[in-house]
């Protein structure tokens, strides 16, 4: 019998959306299959971008939707912040729209997302992982604001770059064939975040109300910084299956995302391939010593 596949998600520097993918990318996920089953999304406005670059003098692999409507400005949040989100940060809170602020004709609720995904090419189980991340991010959204998750509208270029980050990571996850996953902790930062209506603390609403429903540890570290972002937090919590790594495991590959920012830890999220075996074979008393 066949040792389990078991994903290891190690999040010391937060985790978002592009780290996500990036990493399982890094982690052998086929990056021609990735943007075969993407095209068949049939969305426009954007390109994909894959790298190596340097993070503390440690190569990742680097993950960019640069939208094509403004790189100027995609460019910008990419260099002030994790890739990301809905109704999220830097390019995020702006694109909510509850009653008092009526949707966009650009604008996408949840269930035209949904519709996107479910009539896309994709493998079955992707979709389902797709789907479930983005209702726990549209939930958590929800929650923070005080609407359903039916009346949030995701703005066309907010939404844009996190339904490719989230069904990308379906994707990958389904490519690499893994049983389990295990979440670490999650480091996040503290202070501040702008969004369009003030300045919120981190962590976020999203990613508390995300942290608190699904069970995620929060590590809170020194950096002034968001380190979580609500689609990683979401991707996190639709991937989790278990909460330690098996007593006896070896490690088949490891894959290394990057993040958009530099703290002075690695700005890394590393994903690990385990495959369990009995702890008996990692651990046997030297029975000379009782000779």
């Amino acid at each position: 019998m066949s040792a389990r596949k078991i994903l290891y998600l190690e999040a010391q520097s937060g985790i978002s959306g592009d780290m996500a993918v990036a990493a399982l990318l890094d982690l052998g996920a086929d990056p021609e299959k990735l943007k075969q089953a993407l095209a068949s999304l049939g969305l426009d406005g954007y390109r994909l971008e894959i790298s190596q670059v340097s993070k503390c003098g440690i190569l990742a692999r680097d993950f960019n939707v640069i939208l094509e409507e403004n790189e100027d400005l995609a460019e910008h949040s990419h260099k002030h912040a994790h890739h990301e989100s809905v109704c999220g940060h830097a390019h995020g809170h702006d694109r909510l729209h509850g009653p008092e602020h009526p949707p966009a004709r650009s604008s996408r609720n949840f269930k035209d997302i949904v519709r996107i995904i479910r009539g896309s090419a994709i493998s079955a189980k992707a979709k389902a992982l797709a789907e479930k991340t983005f209702r726990i991010l549209a939930e958590a959204e929800a929650e923070a604001h005080g609407l359903s998750p039916e009346e949030v509208h995701f703005h066309e270029a907010g939404a844009l770059d996190s339904i490719v980050d989230i069904v990308a990571a379906a994707i990958c996850l389904d490519d690499l064939e893994v049983e389990e996953t295990v979440i670490s902790r999650l480091t996040e930062g503290r202070g501040h975040v702008l969004c369009r209506h003030g300045l919120l603390p981190v962590p976020a609403p999203a990613v508390l109300n995300i942290a608190r429903t699904h069970g995620l540890i929060l590590h809170l570290a020194e950096e002034e910084e968001e380190m979580v972002t609500p689609t990683g937090a979401a991707i996190a919590a639709a991937l989790k299956t278990q909460d330690h790594p098996p007593p006896g495991f070896i490690v088949r590959a490891v894959g290394l995302g990057a993040g958009k920012k530099d703290f002075r830890r690695a700005n890394i999220l590393r994903a690990m391939l385990l495959e369990e075996h009995d702890k008996d074979v990692y651990f046997q008393p030297d029975r000379r010593q009782n000779a």
